[in-house]
């Protein structure tokens, strides 16, 4: 297909003037037309707006000025570059032109190679900024289409999910299962009732990124979402022969203890699962992953294993898309974890030896009430069975 040549509209009330413009501009390629005053120019931008136009300012009438102020305050046509050519030589006068909107300002006599390199040079600008501008619709467009995919998703995952929760109620009345399989069975429940909050709250780290997620922080027992992250991640400690150690105020963790801290269950149990099957997966085999939990001004989340980061995303162990060695790896892990301690007014942070291993600190706001909130869920969930048993589930 054929390029259409840019249009170029010189306004000028000297005849010789336009004669002289349109003689140096035709020969290169571009459309030239012509206009005697501001009105007649106005009228023709409405008609075909140009490319570019060429602005005189003395003019009877209605002077370049006036002109050039209505075509800004006009969205069809204000980004249409204006160049003011004048015999105003004043720097008074240049100012109030560029702050009218004009991009530029050639002095008369004019010469014709500046001319021609400044028409150049704001025609190649526009050009730049129409594609920008295109790039960016279709950058909207991209992420309206996500938005709209991740919420039909989110539906359709629904359907096959629910059977996941009700079955195992089912098959637990029935009463023919060994203590063993209804542990097993319970773990599925609560595993279904986990990921129905995620895809319940599958926005949320986009929120959080555009800094328009508002958190409603409640008292959280931390001790027993690690317990019930261990218990998720069981086979894979079991796999490499690691131990995963829980201390609360440097003592091992009881059942019945609590760490509480302020935030969301649903947004900490995201955070902390993350960290803590990184940790499992970084360990090197048959060693000990240590999560520790102790209060000061502020709840203290540390968690430790004896392999090191990669020295080639040390530096940039927390952004985006950042990740080493990791067949399957997103980078979002430590990512989503640094929003959530942030968005629930936190910080996060790690150091990492060859001689001390990797030791990841979450650092949150604490509830000075030590005892657990009492809150009736929808549903009661199922007691997470002992973490120390090596057992083994098929979904």
């Amino acid at each position: 297909m054929t390029r259409q040549p840019n249009r170029v509209l010189v306004v000028d009330d000297e005849p010789r003037n336009l004669e002289l413009l349109e003689a140096m501009l035709t020969p290169l390629g571009y459309e030239v037309i012509l206009a005697d005053g501001g009105e007649k120019a106005l009228q023709m931008v409405r008609e075909g707006p140009p490319d570019v136009i060429l602005l005189d300012i003395m003019m009877p009438a209605m002077d370049g000025y006036e002109v050039c102020r209505r075509l800004k305050a006009d969205e069809g046509t204000r980004e249409i570059p204006v160049i003011f050519v004048t015999a105003m030589t004043e720097v008074q006068d240049e100012v109030r032109g560029l702050d009218l909107g004009a991009v530029d300002y050639i002095t008369k006599p004019i010469s014709p190679p500046v001319v021609k390199a400044r028409i150049k040079t704001h025609l190649a600008l526009r050009n730049a900024c129409q594609k920008l501008k295109q790039q960016n619709q279709i950058l909207a467009e991209n992420a309206r289409l996500r938005e709209d995919v991740e919420r039909i998703t989110r539906h359709d995952l629904k359907t096959p999910l629910s059977a996941v929760i009700s079955v195992p109620g089912l098959l637990i009345k029935e009463g023919n299962l060994t203590s063993g399989q209804v542990e097993l069975v319970q773990m599925l429940e609560e595993s279904g009732y986990r990921m129905l909050e995620i895809i319940n709250s599958s926005l949320d780290l986009y929120k959080m990124e555009q800094g328009t997620y508002r958190p409603n922080p409640v008292p959280v027992n931390v001790v027993s979402l690690v317990n019930q992250i261990r218990g998720e991640a069981r086979e894979l400690v079991g796999a490499k022969g690691l131990s995963v150690r829980v201390l609360v105020h440097d003592k091992p963790a009881e059942d019945s203890d609590v760490f509480l801290v302020h935030g969301e269950e649903m947004l900490l149990y995201s955070m902390l699962a993350n960290l803590i099957k990184n940790a499992v997966e970084a360990s090197p085999e048959g060693n000990q992953v240590t999560v520790s939990l102790t209060n000061g001004d502020s709840a203290v989340i540390s968690i430790h294993n004896i392999g090191t980061v990669p020295d080639d995303v040390r530096d940039r162990f927390f952004e985006k898309y950042a990740t080493s060695g990791k067949a399957g790896g997103t980078g979002l892990g430590t990512y989503s974890a640094k929003l959530i301690a942030e968005t629930l007014g936190g910080r996060i942070g790690f150091d990492s030896t060859e001689k001390n291993g990797t030791t990841l600190t979450v650092v949150l706001p604490r509830k000075i009430d030590e005892s657990p909130p009492e809150t009736t869920p929808p549903k009661a969930r199922p007691h997470t069975a002992a973490l120390d048993k090596h057992l083994k589930v098929l979904v």
